[in-house]
């Protein structure tokens, strides 16, 4: 059986390892952080430490192609937005080595740079936040009058804000606190919109999950956000699986206007004040949650494979609901806020006691979980005897 290259080892690629490990795929792991696990996982035949992909792109590149030559037939997955970018511009050449389960740039630059998604969302009718990409200081401070406040500031490529920053987009409440994130981010090269704030709580987002080939769609699967960490503007913490008929329409149509094949994570959230789902983000690699549709009947990772190494095309078929997938640590870091804003014990225990998946946690294979538990003991010290990271509210004075 070929081997399946995994890049980058968090949770994502965790979920893509155990995916394909479980099916008996030989697993080789591609590391760059002490912050990523995956590449303990008892599943991995082969880890390699590499540079940084967004620092030492070429370096990246040049270690992939020689374990590619090593591993023959191999096929590479991209599972995190800085390995993925890379590996898209690189596809051409790295296709004379294995085969590399990603779309090339042309693709690929429409739902990472978030301003051509937005645009397209709007060009082809797809519902989305109200979204102004200023480029200028003063287009900045021209929008910044028109717009209504609580409004976001979101980055256009995710990855590069959060690396920065630490977190994942902004919630400003007046002109002042809009100008003075868009002046830090302009120092540091980032690229930012301005987004028309959706409320409601996080069990309004929703993931519409999809293999497709051909501009149509293969297989399907649904599921709803329950809690985030952080809440409201965070990544997912806990998943469930769901029929969420309203977003199989829309998420079908961005994908076939980007003409996009493969695995894509599409999300949407509910606008309260209209009951339209609103496009949010398109992630055109295997998400966060892989192993929920996993344990719902769904392996997303095994049917890419299969279909890019051995030519087998998948076909719809259904799925277990009412099925969580928890980050137990980041859930439990956050408790107390998801309490609060939600003060039901029973509510919060309910993902606990029902039929789960944990995102890292596996007794069948323990050693990224403890090695999570190891990392986040070395950050606490560390935080504790020095300065700690100020992130980008900490620098405008935000709430």
């Amino acid at each position: 059986m070929r081997s399946a290259i995994v890049l980058s080892t968090h949770t994502m690629g965790l979920g893509v390892i155990r995916s394909l490990g479980i099916m008996g795929v030989p697993i080789i792991a591609i590391y760059h952080s002490d912050k990523q696990m995956g590449h303990v996982s008892k599943y991995v035949k082969h880890s390699l430490e590499v540079p940084d992909p967004e620092k030492s792109g070429e370096k990246f590149i040049e270690m992939l192609i020689s374990t590619a030559s090593r591993f023959e037939g191999s096929i590479v997955f991209p599972v995190s937005d800085e390995t993925l970018v890379l590996t898209s511009k690189r596809k051409s050449l790295l296709e004379k080595y294995c085969t590399v389960a990603c779309t090339e740039w042309d693709i690929t630059k429409k739902f990472i740079i978030k301003n051509n998604t937005y645009t397209l969302a709007n060009a082809i009718g797809v519902p989305a936040p109200k979204t102004i990409i200023p480029r200028s200081f003063e287009d900045a401070v021209k929008y910044s009058q028109l717009i209504e406040y609580p409004c976001l500031v979101k980055p256009s490529q995710s990855h590069l804000f959060h690396k920065k920053f630490g977190e994942k987009m902004m919630l400003v409440d007046n002109i002042d606190q809009l100008l003075a994130v868009f002046r830090q981010t302009s120092e540091e090269g980032i690229e930012v919109v301005f987004q028309e704030f959706i409320p409601g709580n996080d069990d309004q987002v929703v993931n519409y999950n999809s293999y497709f080939w051909n501009g149509q769609p293969m297989v399907e699967f649904t599921a709803q956000h329950i809690r985030k960490a952080p809440p409201f503007f965070g990544s997912p913490c806990v998943v469930a699986s769901k029929e969420i008929p309203e977003v199989i329409e829309p998420g079908r149509k961005i994908l076939q206007a980007m003409g996009f094949y493969g695995y894509s994570c599409t999300e949407f959230k509910k606008d309260p004040r209209d009951g339209v789902y609103k496009l949010i983000d398109v992630n055109g690699r295997h998400n966060l949650s892989t192993l929920l549709a996993v344990h719902c009947g769904i392996n997303f990772p095994w049917i890419h494979y299969k279909h890019l190494v051995e030519g087998e095309l998948p076909s719809s078929n259904g799925f277990r609901e009412n099925i969580y997938w928890i980050d137990l640590i980041r859930d439990a870091f956050y408790s107390i806020s998801h309490i609060k804003s939600n003060p039901s014990f029973i509510q919060f225990a309910k993902p606990y006691i029902h039929s789960r998946q944990f995102a890292i946690l596996d007794w069948k294979d323990p050693k990224p979980f403890l090695r999570r538990i190891v990392y986040l003991i070395k950050r606490a010290f560390k935080e504790l005897f020095n300065v700690p990271f100020q992130n980008l509210r900490d620098k405008i004075g935000g709430k």
